[in-house]
C-alpha cells in the first residue's frame, strides 16, 4: 500500500509534464487502460489463444505449433526498443525447448509496443501495468504465468511481491546494473533488498554485473553469467535482404563511402552535420545517414539539416532514390523505428549516438557484426564492458569531440584498408562472445523440467 501511495503522489506531481506531453506529442495515451487497471480477462484470453503458437513473424520459424489451450504461459517484459529487440531469437529458442507454450509479451513505451507487434503480431503484446497493486494483481489474475521473465532490469515491487504471492518465479535475462543504481539501491535497501532477495534466477551480462546483483540482495546461487545476448543479435552478413532493400532505397552505388549516425540524441546530429559540412568537398564519395533515437525529434532533426543548407531525404515519406540523386547535398534521415540494425549494414563507417552527452552510450554491437569501422564519443557507462572489449581487440575508436570525430571520418576515408581492418577486428570481437541466448534458455528450462524431457524424447 505504501508503494501506491507513493505512485499516486508522483503521478499527481508529473501529471502537469504528463499532461503536456500528451496533447503535444500524443505520448502516454495508448493503453492507457492496460497501464492503470491491468489486463482484463477478455484481453487475457485473446493473448493466450494467439500466443499459444507465437514465433517472429520475421524467422519463419517451422517449429510453430497450434499449442493447446492448456499450455505453459510465460510472460517476458521488455521496457523498451531495445530490449524488445533481445527477444526474436530467444523465443524462437523458448519455442523449440517447449513447443506447446504461450509466450505473451508486454511493453511500456509506444516505440517498443510498435516494435514488439512487429516481430510478434498484433495480438501477442500489451503495455505492461504500471506498478499499482490492483493492476498487476488483475494481469497475474488473468494471465495465468508460470514465469515471469524481465530484460535486462525493470524491478517493481508491487510486480515483484504479487508474482511472489502467486507462486511466480520472476528472472531477470540480460541482467545489467550501473554503478549508479548499484548505488541508490543500495542507499534504500530496506526498500529494495526483498526486491532483489525475491528473484528467483538472473542471468548476469558479466562479472561485474553479477557482483553488483550479489551486493544488492540477489543470493549468489542463484545467479549465473551468461553474457550479452546483444552479441547474439548482431548481424554478421550485410548480404541480406533487408540491408539489400535499405541500400537500394538509398541509392548506394559501389564508389560511395557510406557514414552513419545512429541512436542520437540531441546535439549529435549537428555534429556530424558539422563534421560531414567540412568533409563532403574533399571527399565526393562520402555519403550521410542519421538515424535519432527517439521518434519525437523527428521534425526538430529534419529542421536542423535544411538549417544545415542540406536537403533531408525522409525513410518514411521520401520516395527511393537512386545513384545520380543521391548528391552531396542530401542526407538520409531515417525517421522511422526499428530500422537502424539494417541500416549500419549499409555504411562502412559507423558513429554510435547517445555516447557525447550524458546518455550513456548505445549499442555498438551491431555495427560491429556488420564490420563497419565503428566510433562511439567519450560517455559509454551502459555500454563499459562491451567498448572496453572492442576497444581492447583494436576494434573500434572513441573520439572525445567534433574534433577527433572528424579525423576518424577522414582517416576512413583516406585508408580505407585501415578502416577495413578495423571492421574485422569488431566482427571478430562479435563472433567471439555469442552464445547467450542458448545459455539463457538453458537456464530458464529449469522451470519446465517435463517439457525438456519430452522436447528430448520426441
Amino acid at each position: 500500500m505504501l508503494a501506491n501511495l507513493i505512485y499516486i503522489v508522483a503521478l499527481v506531481l508529473a501529471s502537469p509534464l504528463v499532461a503536456y506531453r500528451m496533447l503535444r506529442h500524443g505520448r502516454y495515451r495508448r493503453g492507457i487502460a492496460q497501464k492503470l487497471f491491468g489486463l482484463t480477462r477478455v484481453d487475457a484470453q485473446v493473448l493466450l489463444r494467439a500466443s499459444a503458437g507465437v514465433v517472429p513473424h520475421e524467422l519463419h520459424c517451422e517449429d510453430e505449433l497450434d499449442a493447446p489451450a492448456d499450455g505453459h504461459c510465460v510472460w517476458i517484459h521488455a521496457v523498451s526498443v531495445g530490449e524488445v529487440n533481445l527477444l526474436p531469437t530467444l523465443v524462437r529458442r523458448l519455442k523449440r525447448q517447449i513447443p506447446h507454450s504461450r509466450i505473451v509479451i508486454s511493453t511500456s513505451t509506444d516505440t517498443g509496443y510498435d516494435l514488439a507487434r512487429k516481430h510478434f503480431g498484433d495480438d501477442r503484446v500489451f503495455f505492461c501495468p504500471l506498478d499499482f497493486t490492483w493492476a498487476v494483481s488483475r494481469t497475474f489474475r488473468n494471465l495465468c504465468p508460470e514465469l515471469l521473465v524481465l530484460t535486462e532490469l525493470e524491478l517493481w515491487p508491487n510486480m515483484v511481491g504479487i508474482a511472489a504471492s502467486c507462486e511466480v518465479p520472476v528472472a531477470v535475462i540480460n541482467g545489467r546494473l550501473s554503478p549508479a543504481s548499484t548505488a541508490r539501491y543500495q542507499q534504500f535497501a530496506r526498500l529494495t533488498r526483498p526486491i532483489f532477495e525475491r528473484l528467483a534466477w538472473v542471468g548476469c551480462q558479466d562479472e561485474t554485473y553479477r557482483q553488483r546483483f550479489v551486493a544488492c540482495g540477489v543470493d549468489d546461487s542463484r545467479l549465473t553469467v551468461t553474457g550479452s545476448m546483444k552479441f547474439d543479435n548482431a548481424l554478421l552478413c550485410r548480404d541480406n535482404p533487408d540491408v539489400q532493400q535499405r541500400s537500394q532505397w538509398a541509392g548506394v552505388d559501389a564508389w560511395h563511402r557510406v557514414w552513419v549516425v545512429g541512436s542520437t540524441q540531441a546535439g549529435e546530429e549537428a555534429m556530424a552535420l558539422e563534421v560531414y559540412q567540412q568533409l563532403r568537398s574533399e571527399f565526393a564519395e562520402l555519403r550521410l545517414v542519421i538515424v535519432p533515437r527517439h521518434a519525437t525529434r523527428f521534425e526538430s532533426v529534419a529542421s536542423e539539416i535544411h538549417s544545415a543548407g542540406l536537403v533531408a531525404h525522409r525513410r518514411s515519406c521520401d520516395a527511393s532514390l537512386d545513384a545520380t540523386s543521391w548528391d552531396g547535398d542530401r542526407v538520409i534521415l531515417v525517421d522511422t523505428i526499428g530500422e537502424l540494425k539494417y541500416w549500419w549494414g549499409v555504411g562502412q563507417i559507423a558513429t554510435v549516438g547517445g555516447s557525447f552527452g550524458k546518455r550513456g552510450g548505445q549499442n555498438m554491437l551491431e555495427p560491429a557484426g556488420y564490420g563497419s569501422a565503428v566510433s562511439f564519443g567519450p560517455n559509454t557507462k551502459n555500454f563499459n564492458e562491451i567498448a572496453d572489449r572492442l576497444l581492447a581487440a583494436g576494434g573500434s575508436v572513441r573520439v572525445q569531440d567534433s574534433v577527433e570525430l572528424r579525423e576518424f571520418v577522414r582517416r576512413c576515408l583516406i585508408d580505407p584498408p585501415s578502416a577495413d581492418a578495423l571492421g574485422r577486428a569488431a566482427r571478430e570481437v562479435v563472433q567471439k562472445h555469442r552464445g547467450a541466448t542458448d545459455r539463457t534458455v538453458a537456464q530458464l528450462m529449469q522451470w519446465f523440467p517435463a517439457a525438456t524431457h519430452r522436447e528430448r524424447a520426441a
